[in-house]
């Protein structure tokens, strides 16, 4: 059993978002969906995209892209939403994230793992566990915690998810 779960902390779900490559810690990745259809909330962020409905749940989506200062993302056959379970107030929440395909899932231990740059990246460093390398590439593997705790999903998630499921219904 620990077995397992140690090899789980080394795997990362790997996926683009404008030509780079970015990953998340697997234990966080809950599921990865086809694109769906996202309804749009009043007065929220830009970079949330609006709700979705999982399984009778509004799930809020975030729109990366717009999060990290990289533009809109522009629905592809390969777009797709990545699930992401976080904790939000010490309460666990379900979020979607918006991203350009998915890759694969790498396994990297700490070797292959080095700090997050100090300069030369338009996301925050504290967003950024680490730099991983997998031969010639780089991907920015992301502290997911962070990403989607930020001041501005704080006061978001958990009002997101009571007011969806009314606003979802098809």
């Amino acid at each position: 059993m620990a077995e397992a779960a140690t090899h789980n902390e080394n795997q990362y779900l790997t996926f683009t978002l404008d030509r780079e490559s970015f990953a998340l810690d697997i234990t966080s990745v809950r599921e990865v969906l086809e694109l769906v259809n996202i309804t749009r909330v009043p007065r929220t962020p830009d970079f949330i995209r609006g709700v979705i409905n999982l399984r009778g749940r509004a799930v809020p989506v975030v729109d990366l892209k717009r999060e990290f200062g990289l533009g809109e993302t522009t629905p592809t056959v390969n777009t797709c939403i990545i699930i992401v379970e976080v904790a939000l107030d010490g309460e666990d929440t379900v979020l979607g994230a918006l991203a350009d395909s998915v890759q694969e899932v790498y396994e990297m231990d700490a070797s292959q793992i080095e700090p997050p740059p100090r300069m030369g990246t338009p996301i925050k460093n504290e967003f950024i566990r680490g730099m991983g390398k997998t031969g010639e590439q780089c991907i920015i593997i992301l502290e997911a915690g962070k990403v989607f705790t930020s001041v501005e999903m704080a006061g978001l998630g958990h009002g997101v998810v009571e007011a969806g499921p009314e606003t979802t219904e098809a």
